[in-house]
């Protein structure tokens, strides 16, 4: 005979009856057939509750009355009756806590809801008891205050769950306490009757607090409090100073402690001086590199955990158990710790948001994010209804089938099985998921061949196995190969860092013995490493993510400035995994808003570091797109421009702020920056430099606002030398640009700076007819937006304006051919892409030529500055017929394409004379023909 079904009913009437037996109001209440309906429902999910009420009536009346009052604020804890604080904090968690209950078995909240109501709760709790406990503290022994008389109080971190702002029903309370003396004057001991050192005092205060929410009494307890998280455990100091916090981090902190101080909230006492602490230990916490050396780290706690639950016997526990809560929240803090140093969106502290901003990094696929967040809410309100029965830390399942009969009546299911089968659907997502983030993710082993030959290195090893794997050039690369083997850094490898590169290295010889030119690839690559070996998440990086490594060999292999780039600077090799470097490019608003949001507030020195960064990577990303063959060169040349753009706008803002700090202002002045040349014209290369020239509009002699005052061309000139300098600045990251200002009105002889009258002045009267050609592809870059509209002003006026038809052609052809002696670098073999005949420059002297020549009559010729865009506008005026207009067009992004092939690689911009090349000649030259220009005086190929 099979047992009875439990009724999970079995105890609500006798709940109900005990609350009828309060009074005639109560019974009232519990007979009523709304309220006693809901009564029912929260007497099947909590015991607790029932208690609260029948502890204190006037809950359950208002409660009744209205559910979705306000939560009440924590009574007030009088100074002179310190006795009563504990029953006050109890009573009041007790009645606040029941509130929840009540919200959520009714369907009034949700599970966030829920989660972020016990944090409030727990957070008002912690700031009446400290603000009572700190008061009373004053009275005895003083405080602490700095120089401004401000008091320097205690700081109150909450962690895990707290921190995180999802705390459970029946959660403890993870509290780390800090302070900061720093600018106090006599920071050794409190200033009143009966002083503390520090130490002692805010120790004696932190453990105050801790008992007056965690010890136990008549009324409960308030909120069990775990002070473990702290530094050293509980072998350490109660209370750290900030500073001593960081010495420990620096030198001793371990991977749980960055998952723990990942989630790290000031939630009491100074707020503001715990929030500065963050920023100081964020790197810590999140590396500036993409960090797969947490996932070593992510891999030991998981075996700990496991081994727990093994020993324990928790695989009913749905927090640490397979496929429980612990596992989502480690899987997306190891995907934040490994790339929140680069990218600030992912370094939230909540779950379920830090989740979503994975999915908008591309780094979590929507559909498994779906799964996880419906696993997380499924899980996180199962464990809240574990503890409301009794207001107990459990997360286990009841093994008692009238406990498990009420959960499930208390969770809406028709019965235990029903529950414990979605339960383990949700279980079983997550752990696919967590599994999969964890799973070794190494590339097929190289050949064994290989792997032994480089273990056995420099001693040993048979140089015939790297022709056997396509080496032509064996002893070079084994001798290559030894004395990377014998070299120091590769001496000094840790055990785990060498086991790394004893995978990596094998397989990378594999690669590079499948490039075109192995020998290159490998001297490419040892260089790499070189430059890595010391810094163990890059090479987790690369044994980590397979994807990585082959990308980096096929990169390295086949572009000799993106390889020099990765050797130079690592943190490039995070490019290689994200997944924009394969995605759409970046529009110009998001390069723009890239420079422009980087940080460094003040610092000029942090800003050019994190600005280098940003356009490292961008550019990096551009590369990538124009040689896997995504966008075309004329795309890629437009982007580099507007990477540039970017770069000088923030630049520019940086060197306002200094300039202003040390001179002031100068009321009512405008500045702008114009690019000329290939920036002005859009069409960049890799490595370029800027032509930049600098225009102010201000009285001549209005002084700055500063307590050292500057005339404005003095002020201006100083912002301009301060673009340049820290344009040119070595960071760590390199330098931003190089930049040339000989284009400025009379050259190297002028001054750095012009303002608007002398620069409209020098177009009009002085300036050569080679200059007006430059005017062609100059453009305002950055600075103020009407002064940039006055120089279009100014550059429209100097082009449209009527030429001498013989002395513009002679003035042209003269030019050209000057440059085409001296720069031409074209030979029997081999075509000059820029300077030869029918080359890149001729095209541009053409199109210079016709709009000077044409912009008096023709409407529309002085707007493009880009190639594409003149080609176009002369083919609409008619100058140039479609057939024509074509031909150039594709010549231009041919050998524009072919020279950022050669920059690519390294090479000098030549081309071998091939039938394309020859064609795109043949267009430029029949083009410039037509126009009644000749170009052909110098050396031709």
């Amino acid at each position: 005979m099979e047992p009875a079904t439990p009724d999970p009913d079995d105890g609500v009437a006798r709940s109900l009856q005990r609350l009828r037996a309060l009074s005639p109001d109560v019974a009232a209440l519990v007979d009523d057939p709304v309220n006693g309906a809901r009564l029912r429902q929260v007497a099947l999910a909590s015991d607790f509750a029932i208690d609260t009420c029948l502890r204190q009536p006037d809950l359950l009346a208002d409660l009744s009355a209205d559910p979705d009052a306000p939560a009440r604020p924590v009574p007030t804890l009088a100074p002179d009756a310190p006795q009563a604080w504990a029953g006050l904090l109890r009573r009041h968690r007790a009645a606040e806590s029941t509130r929840l209950v009540w919200r959520d078995v009714l369907g009034l909240d949700d599970v966030d809801a829920t989660l972020a109501g016990s944090t409030r709760l727990a957070e008002a709790c912690l700031v009446a008891a400290l603000d009572a406990l700190e008061a009373d503290f004053a009275k005895r022994h003083g405080v602490f205050r700095d120089a401004d008389g401000k008091v320097r109080r205690l700081v109150v971190f909450g962690l895990g769950k707290l921190g995180g702002g999802e705390l459970n029903f029946s959660s403890d309370v993870d509290l780390v306490y800090g302070y900061d003396l720093d600018g106090v004057p006599d920071p050794d001991a409190s200033d009143g009757a009966r002083p503390l050192a520090p130490d002692v005092y805010f120790a004696r205060l932190g453990q105050q607090l801790a008992k007056l929410l965690d010890e136990v009494t008549a009324d409960g307890f308030c909120h069990r409090v775990d002070l473990r998280l702290r530094p050293y455990g509980s072998a350490g100091r109660v209370a750290w100073s900030f500073a001593a916090m960081e010495q420990y981090f620096q030198h001793e902190g371990r991977d749980w402690e960055r998952y723990a101080w990942q989630k790290a909230r000031p939630v009491a006492g100074d707020i503001e001086a715990g929030e500065h602490f963050l920023v100081a230990l964020r790197p810590f916490i999140y590396r500036r590199y993409l960090d797969f050396g947490a996932l070593d780290g992510l891999r030991t706690m998981k075996a700990a955990i496991a081994a727990e639950v093994a020993r324990k016997e928790l695989a009913d526990d749905i927090k640490r158990g397979p496929g429980g809560i612990r596992e989502i929240e480690f899987l997306v803090q190891a995907l934040q710790l490994i790339r929140g140093g680069r990218e600030p969106d992912l370094r939230g502290r909540a779950l379920l948001p830090g989740l979503q901003a994975l999915v908008d990094a591309h780094q979590v696929e929507p559909g498994a994010a779906g799964a996880l967040s419906a696993a997380y809410r499924f899980l996180r309100r199962l464990e809240n209804r574990l503890q409301m029965r009794d207001d107990a830390q459990v997360h286990a399942l009841p093994g008692d089938p009238q406990a498990q009969a009420r959960l499930a009546a208390g969770l809406e299911y028709p019965g235990w099985d029903a529950l414990l089968a979605d339960l383990d659907l949700h279980r079983a997502a997550v752990s696919t998921e967590f599994d999969a983030l964890l799973a070794p993710r190494h590339a097929p082993v190289a050949p064994d061949a290989l792997a032994g030959y480089w273990r056995a290195l420099p001693q040993a090893g048979d140089a015939g196995v790297l022709a056997s794997a396509g080496f032509h050039e064996v002893e070079s690369a084994d001798a290559l190969l030894r004395d990377f083997a014998r070299s120091p850094g590769v001496a000094g490898l840790s055990d785990g860092a060498r086991a790394r590169l004893d995978r990596v290295l094998p397989r990378l010889l594999d690669g590079a013995a499948d490039a075109l030119h192995p020998m290159l690839a490998l001297r490419r690559l040892l260089t790499m490493l070189h430059n890595i070996l010391r810094r163990s998440a890059y090479l987790a990086l690369l044994d980590e993510q397979p994807a990585a490594l082959a990308r980096m060999v096929e990169v390295v292999s086949q572009s000799a400035l993106l390889a020099e780039r990765l050797a130079l600077h690592p943190l490039l090799l995070d490019e290689l995994l994200d997944a924009r470097v394969s995605g759409p490019l970046p529009t110009r608003d998001e390069l723009v808003a890239a420079c422009a949001d980087v940080a460094g507030g003040d610092d000029a020195e942090a800003v050019l570091l994190a600005l280098n960064e940003v356009r490292q990577a961008l550019s990096f990303r551009i590369a990538m797109a124009f040689r896997d063959g995504r966008q075309d060169a004329e795309a890629t040349a437009r982007q580099l421009a507007w990477l540039a753009d970017a770069v000088v706008a923030r630049v520019l803002a940086v060197a306002q702020a200094e300039v202003a700090r040390a001179h002031g202002i100068v009321p009512g002045a405008r500045f702008a920056v114009m690019g000329y040349g290939s920036l002005g014209g859009a069409e960049l290369g890799f490595g370029s430099d800027l032509d930049l020239v600098f225009i102010y509009d201000a009285e001549p002699e209005a002084p700055s606002s500063g307590a050292r005052p500057l005339e404005a061309s003095r002020w201006f000139g100083r912002l301009a030398q301060k673009v340049v300098a820290l344009l040119d600045a070595v960071t760590a990251a390199g330098r931003l640009y190089e930049v040339d200002v000989r284009l400025r009105p009379d050259g190297a002889q002028g001054l750095l700076v012009s303002s608007l009258a002398s620069y409209s002045e020098y177009q009009r009267d002085r300036a050569w007819t080679w200059e007006h050609q430059a005017l062609v592809r100059a453009r305002p870059v950055a600075g103020d937006a009407s002064l940039r509209e006055a120089l279009e002003a100014v550059r429209e006026a100097t082009l449209a304006r009527p030429r001498d038809a013989a002395t513009l052609v002679a003035d042209v052809e003269k030019m050209r051919g000057r440059m085409r002696v001296e720069l031409d670098r074209s030979d029997a073999a081999m075509f000059d892409l820029k300077q030869g005949e029918g080359g890149l420059v001729d095209l541009e002297f053409l199109l210079q030529y016709v709009v000077l020549r044409d912009a008096t009559s023709v409407p529309g010729l002085t707007g493009p500055r880009d190639t594409p865009g003149l080609l176009l506008a002369l083919r609409r005026a008619g100058i140039l017929d479609a057939t024509g207009a074509d031909a150039l067009q594709r010549a231009h992004a041919h050998l524009l394409a072919v020279g950022l092939g050669c920059t690519l690689d390294r090479r000098p911009r030549r081309a071998p004379l091939d039938p394309q090349i020859a064609e795109a000649r043949a267009a430029i030259g029949s083009a410039v023909r037509a126009q009644g220009l000749d170009f052909a005086s110098g050396p031709v190929a």
